[in-house]
């Protein structure tokens, strides 16, 4: 390629609504141009790293065994309500009628596309397994796009999905699909770790996200260092910190906290650790469906005062699958005052208490009085409290036991980049996706769903890997793996002839190269290599082809080295090969 026929949009400025390093990055090296909230025009730059990234995900998946279709991005809403997700879903799918007031949506996935074709096409046990995938356009209408291609609207994924006809099955699919992903972000030249993580708005049982190590990630992870696990926070089982309960040794009094509404502040007045406090959180669940009017239940959750709410995990729980938190009347009217000095002791209405299993665990605590500026100290279970209901509803901390028992954990920042999941019967059973077995009897697939974000994967590569001249891309998805820079290139025919003579030996030995023959000054042309991410740079001018040199630079390299000029070519292409090999 040369730059004199390619099309270089690079920008000194970042636009003032880029927020974070990878969409700044992305804009300024011509990567992408906003058209609106969320949704981008990929410039010729972009498009280059994005069919490599592609390319490498479908050499994966092909030898996985997965098989390549297409379906539409467009998708009836009858399939959608058939599996029940038209309401479930939310509002970020995108949901429009044709001229004949047909409902359609936008796809965001595929689940109900790929079983209505699975449905119809596969009948007997001697078809399955089968895993369909696809390279496809999404939508998804998020309310706040931000973070450039990281949480845009529309993007490109590549999902797949497995059908078995048991639960073994699935289990070999999703075995082969998680190593192919392993193979996948270890060729992409990433640094990653695939995690334990809860099933989300897709449903189903097992799940793993592979995330990309990035400071500025939006995702936890806790991992063990001396092990091998890794779950996204959300995950993690949170052992309990206290193991076995002591004895209470303290008379339960109330005391005056004036204007400590928080753990943090109530610990500070009495001089005591915030581990010895007691956190209230009230939920409340709506009791109105058979009969209206009435009352919701209320449930006090009870967490360590350093501890946060895992959401996630409360969701889990028997009866709070739709819960949601209680609105400062209704706490009023259970607890008799408004919230910071909430406990479990006189409440006003009876409340469902659940105790975190640390919590669980506590002797001589502090809890609010409900009672404004009053709190309860010297409270213990059993003796001042009846048992509570024990459930892990809480997010691990760094520093907590390891699930696994081999450690404690360290939390550090991932970027979602895929994740694969059992769903099992969710969708066959609701679309009434079957096959007949060896019996002859009807049995629902066993399905899988894996997706990866090919576009988002750029945002977290640069996340990744940058520096404050720009990109620095990995080898097998940059835009290009080498630049030829020729100092001169329009003023100079010796500098000319050996530019173009390294370009066809480079081009011969199957480089992707791009031999940037427009004329700039020198500073201009670095600026934009750099800024672009480029990883290899090979400088061509007069001074060192008399002595018989190239300068060659690494884009990661303080300094320049020099090479001969009649081996730079090879030189340069196994510093290529070397790097695609790791």
């Amino acid at each position: 390629m040369k730059a004199s026929r390619f099309f270089i949009g690079t920008l000194k400025e970042a636009p003032a609504d880029a927020e974070i390093v990878s969409h700044k990055l992305m804009v300024r090296a011509g990567m992408i141009r906003r058209v609106a909230g969320g949704i981008y025009n990929y410039l010729p730059v972009g498009l280059r790293s994005i069919r490599k990234v592609e390319q490498i995900v479908r050499e994966e998946m092909n030898r996985a065994g997965a098989i390549e279709l297409l379906m539409p991005a467009v998708q009836p809403a009858e399939l959608w309500q058939e599996s029940g997700r038209w309401v479930k879903y939310g509002p970020e799918l995108l949901r429009f009628k044709d001229r004949k007031q047909a409902d359609f949506v936008m796809g965001p996935t595929h689940e109900e596309v790929v079983t209505d074709i699975a449905r119809n096409q596969i009948k007997s046990y001697r078809q399955l397994p089968v895993n369909f995938y696809q390279v496809q356009t999404k939508f998804r209408d998020e309310i706040r796009p931000r973070f450039g291609v990281m949480r845009g609207r529309e993007f490109i994924m590549k999902d797949a999905y497995s059908f078995d006809k048991d639960v073994d099955g699935l289990k070999e699919s999703y075995r082969k699909m998680y190593d192919a992903y392993t193979r996948i972000f270890t060729r992409l030249g990433l640094e990653f770790r695939a995690v334990a993580a809860d099933n989300g708005s897709i449903g189903g049982s097992g799940s793993h996200e592979f995330h990309v190590i990035a400071d500025t990630g939006e995702d936890a992870i806790a991992y063990c260092p001396t092990s091998e696990f890794a779950a996204n926070v959300e995950a993690a089982d949170a052992l309990p910190l206290v193991a076995e309960r002591a004895a209470p040794t303290e008379p339960m009094q109330k005391v005056a906290t004036p204007g400590a509404a928080k753990c943090e502040a109530v610990a500070d007045m009495l001089g005591i650790p915030l581990e010895r406090t007691i956190k209230s959180i009230v939920l409340a669940t709506d009791n109105n469906a058979d009969n209206e009017g009435a009352e919701p239940t209320i449930w006090l959750l009870l967490l360590r005062g350093d501890h946060d709410l895992n959401e996630i995990k409360v969701s889990k729980q028997p009866g709070l699958a739709d819960a949601r938190f209680a609105t400062e009347a209704e706490i009023v009217e259970w607890f008799g005052t408004p919230p910071g000095y909430l406990g479990p002791i006189g409440t006003k209405k009876p409340v469902n208490v659940i105790a975190d299993s640390t919590a669980a665990n506590m002797s001589d605590f502090v809890v609010g009085a409900n009672d404004a500026g009053y709190h309860i100290t010297g409270v213990n279970w059993g003796r001042d409290l009846p048992e509570p209901i024990v459930a892990d509803v809480r997010n691990v901390k760094k520093g907590d036991p390891s699930p696994d028992g081999k450690g404690v954990l360290d939390i550090c920042r991932g970027i979602e980049v895929g994740h694969v999941f059992q769903l099992g019967t969710r969708y066959s059973d609701a679309m009434n996706a079957t096959f007949l077995d060896e019996t002859g009897k009807p049995q629902p697939m066993v399905m899988g769903c894996y997706g990866i974000g090919i576009t988002r994967i750029l945002g977290a590569a640069i996340e990744q890997n940058f520096d404050d001249k720009g990109i620095i891309w990995p080898e097998a998805i940059a835009p290009f793996e080498v630049v030829l820079c020729p100092m001169g290139y329009d003023r100079s025919e010796l500098v000319r002839e050996h530019a173009d003579r390294l370009y066809g030996e480079l081009v011969a030995a199957g480089i992707d190269v791009i031999l940037d023959d427009r004329g700039e000054r020198p500073g201009v042309m670095f600026a934009d290599w750099e800024l672009i991410g480029v990883p290899h740079r090979l400088v061509i001018g007069e001074r060192g082809l008399k002595d018989g040199k190239i300068e060659y630079q690494g884009r990661r390299d303080a300094e320049a080295t020099l090479l001969p000029a009649g081996d730079a070519a090879a030189s340069v292409a196994q510093k290529v090969r070397a790097a695609l090999a790791r």
